[in-house]
């Protein structure tokens, strides 16, 4: 049986990922210092014997006491951009600078020391506020070096950077990919995304806040089929060094959503609008023609279907 790590495995995405390696018959090794994780997010998978949890910081990590590893997903690092969620990379700075840069440096020599595959998960937060769209993988971006948002779009495009040194300088079995907005249950209802947001404000009735005019776009991918991804790519020869979008290219405003939510919802909330925060993207469109013709991967779950199964997620008490 072949051993995978996830870090960062108590999160929104890293719980979904760690119960479907364990549904595949992999043993599974949980790094997360729940931070922005949350350990209710594993309960159903601590009684499974292939299972491990090990509450640590990737920052400090030593002393590990693994025989063996065959892959490590990186998916450790706060994640959030509001500035009014206590769980956002806005409240952790200095601690998603560190997880990304020194997180990573000590996650990959892990890999090198085990002769791991590993997966470094960026974000479409690389491409900045784009003057693209949509973006495709060859785009360097338009990000703000030093703005509030800087802490994770610079953490990200480091992370990116040395991964691939890796690749070149020690031939490690690398790949990158770089996660477009994704959503479904287990999120956050704190976490300060759009979904999250929107489902909550109009199932307790209040009032559902667009920022800016509501003008600008995103892509929002169900997170099974992320987690679809994440393995195809992560189990795949042809990803090997390579950066790879991984997102849905419905491409919808968020005026949009928050009329499709309160729709959905049957709900009465009011939609009002506030200041757009500092440096948040006009435009995000993934540009997935890689991932369809190098490993055949596609999203398959509309956007209406996911949002249902969301917001049955966030009805329950």
């Amino acid at each position: 049986m072949q051993t995978v790590l996830v870090a960062g495995g108590a999160g929104f995405i890293g719980s979904h990922l760690c119960k479907s390696l364990l549904d595949d018959n992999y043993k599974v090794i949980c790094i997360d210092n729940l931070i922005t994780g949350e350990i209710k997010n594993l309960r159903d998978l601590e009684k499974n014997k292939n299972f491990r949890f090990i509450n640590q910081d990737l920052i400090q990590l030593k002393n590990l006491s693994i025989n063996k590893i065959d892959y490590i997903f990186h998916l450790a690092s706060p994640a959030s951009p509001s500035q009014k969620s206590p769980r956002s990379y806005i409240k952790f700075p200095v601690e998603t600078l560190l997880v990304n840069s020194q997180g990573t440096y000590n996650l990959l020599e892990l890999g090198r020391k085990h002769r791991a595959c590993f997966l470094f998960a960026s974000s479409s937060e690389v491409y900045g506020d784009p003057t693209v769209s949509p973006q495709d993988e060859t785009y360097f971006g338009n990000v703000n070096p030093n703005g509030v948002r800087s802490v994770y779009d610079e953490g990200k495009r480091y992370g990116e950077a040395v991964t691939m040194a890796y690749v070149r300088k020690y031939n490690l079995d690398a790949r990158i990919v770089r996660i477009f907005n994704t959503y479904g249950p287990k999120m956050r209802p704190d976490d300060g995304r759009v979904v999250s947001n929107f489902i909550n404000q109009a199932l307790k009735g209040d009032e559902i806040t667009v920022y800016g005019d509501g003008t600008q776009t995103r892509s929002i991918c169900f997170v099974d089929d992320m987690i679809k991804g994440l393995k195809i790519v992560m189990f795949s020869d042809k990803s090997r060094g390579e950066v790879i979008n991984l997102g849905n290219p419905d491409e919808r405003t968020i005026l949009d959503l928050a009329h499709l939510i309160k729709k959905m919802t049957n709900s009465n909330s009011e939609i009002t609008f506030e200041e757009l925060p500092e440096d948040d993207p006009k435009t995000r469109k993934p540009d997935i023609t890689k991932a369809r013709k190098l490993l055949d991967w596609k999203p398959e779950v509309s956007i209406e279907n996911g949002l249902e199964k969301t917001i049955e997620y966030f009805k329950r008490p």
